[in-house]
């Protein structure tokens, strides 16, 4: 592994992340592929066409169909899904925390059941790490738990100080399965996770500890899961100030083209959502002047593309009038081009970003790109 910095604009960085599967270049938004699959019928031709660089998948979900087990023995993920560029994987906390109705927290990890069979399960440290050393994912996250972001204090502080000792556990058992002859990936790489709900003094020195553990990178979680886009500002001021510039920083799970813009003018310059996907196969699709429902009879008549001038598969070919036509007859092409566009529309608005730094002019691309951008149409 190996990130650096090629130009700063305050707190904004632009990287480059060099990684066994390829190299990075940052800020970067990862599509997120939960089950191996972007959902709305894309392939990896089609986010090699889109410009995408790294995406991601989700342990948890991998872990109970199709099996980690059966993916290590196809030859891995990357294999399996056929994408030779960098992949992460989350570490499954995140789904334990919020698909598992009944779980039972103890030092040794959770046990939960399954959401699609009720099966039992026990993930910790350890099978987290085991599940994407079996995966052979680019860079594996460290298991943790991830309170509520209006949790009480008395909740929050214990739960961190409890995923610092897990992490630590992930740290180690890590180490151990890339030195393993049959290990997919044996230069895995590992992302600790800053933990701490909307309480700075917690968030800061959780940062401060586990930015003594030199790991690959570090994540920013917990947030956009209830707190208001104030608070979840403040957190990350407050957070990046004490993570290593000299490491990749993450924002898990964030989120609209403005919380993206905010956050990076703050230092982070990794990102993943699932907006794009998520909404495109609900009509919903992006421009630079704002969100458009593409289920809006305004549209009915309207043979423009989503927005002029994109180069995404949609706009080069279709009119939002086929595209709405489409949607409305439930016909699968519409919202597999609507989630081609909002993909296409996320990676090139990271390009936009990186271009602005490269030149130094991120602050003015900020200003301007926050005074054309709407609220829906």
């Amino acid at each position: 592994m190996k990130y650096t910095l090629l130009k700063t604009e305050g707190r904004a960085k632009r990287a480059q992340f060099e990684t066994c599967h390829g190299t990075v270049q940052t800020p970067v938004f990862m599509n997120v592929g939960t089950v191996a699959a972007i959902k709305g019928a894309v392939g990896t031709e089609d986010l090699e066409s889109i410009g995408t660089q790294i995406q991601l998948s989700n342990t948890y979900h991998l872990h109970v169909r199709p099996g980690d087990k059966l993916i290590h023995d196809l030859g891995g993920l990357h294999k399996f899904m056929v994408w030779d560029k960098p992949i992460l994987t989350d570490s499954g906390g995140f789904q334990v925390f919020s698909l598992a109705t009944l779980r039972k927290i103890k030092e040794e990890g959770v046990t939960f059941r399954s959401h699609i069979d009720g099966h039992k399960i026990f993930m910790g440290p350890e099978e987290s790490m085991q599940i994407q050393s079996n995966l052979g994912s680019t860079i594996a996250m460290a298991f943790d738990e991830c309170p509520p972001a209006l949790a009480e204090r008395s909740y929050v502080q214990p739960s961190v100080d409890r995923t610092t000792r897990w992490l630590e556990r992930c740290r180690t058992e890590m180490k151990r399965l890339n030195s393993l002859q049959d290990t997919v990936n044996p230069e895995q790489l590992l992302f600790g996770i800053n933990q701490g709900a909307v309480y700075s003094d917690i968030r800061i020195e959780h940062a401060k500890t586990i930015a003594d553990m030199d790991l690959d990178g570090y994540a920013i979680g917990g947030l956009a899961v209830g707190e208001s886009h104030e608070q979840m500002y403040e957190m990350i001021e407050a957070v990046t100030e004490y993570l290593p510039k000299d490491k990749p920083t993450y924002l898990m799970g964030v989120g609209t083209p403005v919380n993206i813009i905010e956050a990076v003018e703050r230092g982070v310059d990794f990102f993943d959502c699932v907006y794009p996907s998520r909404n495109g196969r609900h009509g919903h699709v992006y421009t630079h002047d704002g969100k458009l429902n593409l289920f809006n009879q305004q549209y009915e008549r309207d043979m423009r593309p989503i927005e002029e001038g994109c180069g995404c598969p949609a706009c080069r070919r279709y009119s939002r009038a086929y595209i709405r036509h489409l949607l409305k007859a439930k016909e699968m092409l519409g919202l597999r081009l609507c989630v081609l566009h909002n993909l296409y529309f996320y990676n090139h608005l990271m390009e936009e970003i990186r271009i602005s730094l490269d030149e130094e002019r991120f602050s003015s691309f900020k200003k301007e790109f926050l005074e054309r951008y709407q609220g829906e149409k």
